[in-house]
């Protein structure tokens, strides 16, 4: 059927024609979205027209209102406006109408008025009328934005054409000269029903028009689009929401309300009016449709910002006479401060530096992410876009860069979550990460929890990156808040699947097989501790033990303490409280004291190498200090994997004569030149007796430049011996760093967490450090263990993601393990030093 098979006729304009047209239009089955709205609203234009014409040129017609007066106004014109200007009818939408007039007959024109509006009433339908001549239209646009977006979607029905254009030109003209004050008001109201309302894509009973990313935000987008200001990504925007409109058709059809929200009880109807599977699949595409357009209107009301800075700061730049300015162009230079290695921001953004090949570089898109979440910025439409059309994939296993990579994303806080948004705009997460395709946009029909499976799992991650003071292996919990529900995908038991995709996700990206079961295990029983602690009989050993034998460590045992408590936090506010959080704590304590019994010797640490032996004897004789510098092997072609991690970075091997003031003044120039610490190690090595009864520092290092290339073996080197003398100030040079390049913090981290590790070492006492990694880190360490007098006999430092986790086994000046009171005082002191 056509539309033309359901348009009415000139002796069936009436009510009861329209209405029949109407009925049979929407219980047809061979029409359903876009053409049946179509032409729902192609037959109201008919009837109204036919309302129209026949009201001013036959006096003696009734429709079930006042009788038109013999002389009908001039200067008139009936306005479609809102979503019946746009041609969008629902079958129980609003009628949007405007009588326009030029206002020189105003009682005649409230007659006709009359005339149009009764026989609407009389069927039922709602009703949003308004009688204004261009003036009025204008001047109420103007002190109400909802109302001059409805304006902008005006469209002419019947009347005078010349005036319904006139003032559609007037509308859009004050619209665009308007824009820099408009669309901020237009931005706000957006918000605040946002905050009212909720986010479409996560709610179970949602509001297909006014929650965020629904029918009332794609509005926006195009009254955006229309001021000239900025313009919403097009890819999948207009499929969004037609996706949305056609779920309101079917809400209407099955229910015979004009409702917009999507009840519980209804979904599985319109899941059946629409052809799918079950409710749950209608919501999945529901929620796709609105991440689309929430992902848009993030994008596009950035941009507007943007702009609208922009043009406030030119009249300033135009001053300048041209500084900053590019040569030739007469446009103002952006400022481009570098984050990482190809990565760059610009005017609060983060994008590709002028030298990227992300064709050549496959850990980039990671890269920028982690920066960007770090910094606390947006990653620009234009970098993600570029990122997922050239990056070529990430081989198997990952190299290790990009686990670090990813370790850092998820350990970013709060600003993780947008900027993971943004890869899964265009694909990159599910390109990165399979698996993560079945869980994306999937409901949890559940009343304690408050998010989608997908945006669980990242909410675990940015409550998990609360807790990494709390553990030894920040790395492996933000992994395993990842991947805790994946399972949720998959048919069964999520934990049992889960244990499965979280054993082959951790091969894939580059664990070692015992870090891999971990993580399976962290997956496989990360209910365990909650279900253990509120459902069984804590005081029953056999309980204690059962959990000791799931777990099998004290380290796995402190991780899935973390994960328990990062995973109820992220589900919703019912579902941790104090009470649940003491009987966890209960478990955990009685389970750590099950372990402790099983707990082995401190592992002896491993002889030197030759290459260490040589290093230390040419350092003592030179009485200064000797480097060498190693590049990570690149594998060759056609090279088989090895199914273990390489490492990251490059090996930098430091032999000094032992004495004071060394440690900080290594890492204060590994800090200086840009050097990233990611592991490093300490040991005091006693030369052969043929050499001579004297020890050196050996300092085993695995760096990584910032960006840019590694600083020469000599420069390091010369830098390390000024350093020693104390001719080269670190601690200015840093200073004077940091206050010309502030370091970019997108969240507050947790603050660092210094502990004297009990009964870790019966030769040293063992200070553990966890804290977020920066600049100069170990420098300041190292600084105030000096300071306090203390002697460094070894360390292990470790960087995994943006978190540093090191050990520093310290003596006295005798070389005796510190009195428990000074080692106490000594890990406080250095806590309020690092949170300075």
């Amino acid at each position: 059927m056509t539309s033309t098979d359901v348009r009415i006729e000139a002796d069936d304009s009436g009510p009861s024609g329209y209405a029949a047209a109407r009925l049979r239009l929407l219980t047809e089955g061979t029409r359903s979205g876009p053409p049946r709205r179509a032409a729902l609203a192609e037959l109201t234009d008919d009837w109204l027209a036919g309302l129209f014409t026949g009201a001013a040129d036959d006096p003696k017609a009734t429709a079930g209102g006042p009788q038109a007066p013999a002389d009908s106004p001039q200067g008139v014109s009936l306005v479609a406006v809102g979503g019946y200007g746009r041609g969008e009818l629902s079958p129980r939408s609003d009628l949007d109408l405007l009588l326009l007039h030029d206002g020189s007959d105003p009682d005649a024109v409230a007659t006709l008025a009359d005339r149009l509006w009764y026989p609407v009433w009389d069927l039922g339908l709602a009703l949003d009328h308004s009688v204004r001549t261009p003036a009025e239209a204008r001047k109420t646009a103007g002190e109400d934005v909802k109302v001059q977006l409805g304006l902008l979607d005006a469209r002419h029905l019947a009347g005078d054409a010349a005036l319904t254009a006139a003032l559609r030109t007037a509308v859009l003209a004050d619209w665009r000269n308007q824009a820099p004050r408009r669309l901020p008001e237009l931005q706000e109201l957006c918000a605040e029903r946002a905050e009212r309302q909720g986010e479409l894509r996560y709610l179970l009973e949602p509001d297909l028009k006014e929650a965020r990313g629904g029918l009332r935000d794609a509005t926006a987008l195009r009254a955006v689009a229309a001021s000239w200001v900025a313009d919403a990504p097009r890819e999948g925007l207009d499929e969004a929401r037609r996706r949305l409109l056609d779920v309101r058709d079917a809400l209407h059809l099955t229910t015979g309300r004009a409702t917009d929200r999507l009840s519980l009880q209804e979904q599985d109807q319109v899941a059946s009016e629409l052809g799918l599977l079950d409710a749950d699949t209608l919501l999945r595409q529901v929620y796709e449709a609105a991440r689309v357009i929430s992902y848009a209107s993030d994008v596009t009301w950035r941009e507007v910002g943007r702009v609208l800075r922009s043009r406030a700061v030119r009249p300033r730049l135009r001053a300048m006479l041209g500084g900053g300015r590019a040569l030739g162009s007469g446009k103002p230079v952006a400022e481009r401060s570098p984050l990482a290695e190809g990565v760059v921001e610009q005017e609060g953004e983060v994008v590709l530096a002028r030298t990227a090949r992300p064709e050549r570089d496959p850990v980039l898109p990671l890269r920028a992410a982690a920066a960007a979440a770090q910094a606390g910025l947006p990653l620009s439409l234009h970098a993600v876009r570029r990122m997922a059309a050239t990056t070529r994939p990430l081989p198997t296993p990952w190299p290790a860069e990009a686990r670090e990579q990813l370790v850092t994303l998820l350990g970013s806080g709060r600003p993780t979550v947008e900027v993971w948004e943004a890869l899964e705009a265009e694909g990159l997460i599910s390109r990165l990460l399979p698996d993560w395709e079945r869980v994306r946009c999937r409901p949890q029909r559940n009343a304690v929890h408050i998010w989608t499976v997908d945006r669980h799992l990242i909410e675990t991650a940015v409550r998990a990156s609360e807790l990494t003071r709390r553990v030894s292996r920040p790395d492996l919990l933000l992994v395993s808040a990842l991947l805790h529900d994946m399972g949720k995908g998959w048919p069964g038991d999520h934990s049992v699947a889960g244990e499965i995709i979280a054993r082959d996700v951790a091969a894939r990206i580059g664990f070692d097989r015992a870090d891999a079961a971990v993580l399976s295990t962290l997956v496989r029983h990360h209910l365990l501790l909650v279900e253990t602690a509120t459902r069984r009989d804590l005081d029953d050993p056999a309980t204690v033990r059962s959990v000791a034998e799931a777990v099998g460590t004290q380290s796995t045992l402190e991780l899935l303490h973390a994960l328990t408590e990062a995973d109820a936090l992220a589900t919703g506010p019912a579902a941790w409280s104090s009470w649940r959080g003491s009987l966890v704590t209960d478990l955990v304590r009685r389970v750590a004291a099950v372990l402790a019994g099983d707990a082995p010797d401190q592992p002896e640490p491993a002889a030197p190498t030759a290459d260490h032996e040589r290093l230390a004897v040419e350092a003592f004789r030179t009485g200064a200090p000797v480097l060498a510098l190693r590049a990570q092997r690149e594998p060759v072609t056609g090279e088989e994997p090895t199914g273990e991690p390489e490492p990251l970075g490059v090996e930098l091997l430091i032999a000094v004569p032992d004495q004071p003031g060394v440690l900080p003044a290594v890492a204060g120039v590994l800090a200086v030149h840009r050097l990233t610490v990611r592991t490093a190690e300490l040991r005091t090595l006693r030369l052969p007796e043929d050499v001579d009864d004297g020890s050196v520092l050996l300092l085993n290092w695995r760096v990584a430049a910032e960006y840019g290339s590694l600083p020469q073996a000599t420069r390091l080197r010369a830098d390390l011996v000024r350093a020693l003398d104390g001719s080269l100030d670190i601690t200015g040079r840093l200073a004077e760093r940091d206050a010309a390049y502030p370091r970019r913090r997108g969240w507050p981290a947790p603050p660092p967490r210094v502990t004297v590790a009990p009964a870790a070492s019966h030769h040293a006492t063992v200070i553990e450090v966890r804290a977020q990694d920066a600049p100069g880190l170990l420098h300041r360490i190292g600084l105030a263990l000096e300071k306090a007098g203390v002697r460094v006999r070894s360390m292990h430092v470790s960087t995994l993601g943006s978190n540093a986790v090191d050990a520093f086994y310290v003596t006295t000046g005798t070389g005796a393990p510190l009195p428990e009171q000074d080692a106490g005082s000594l890990a406080r002191a250095l806590e309020q030093t690092l949170r300075a």
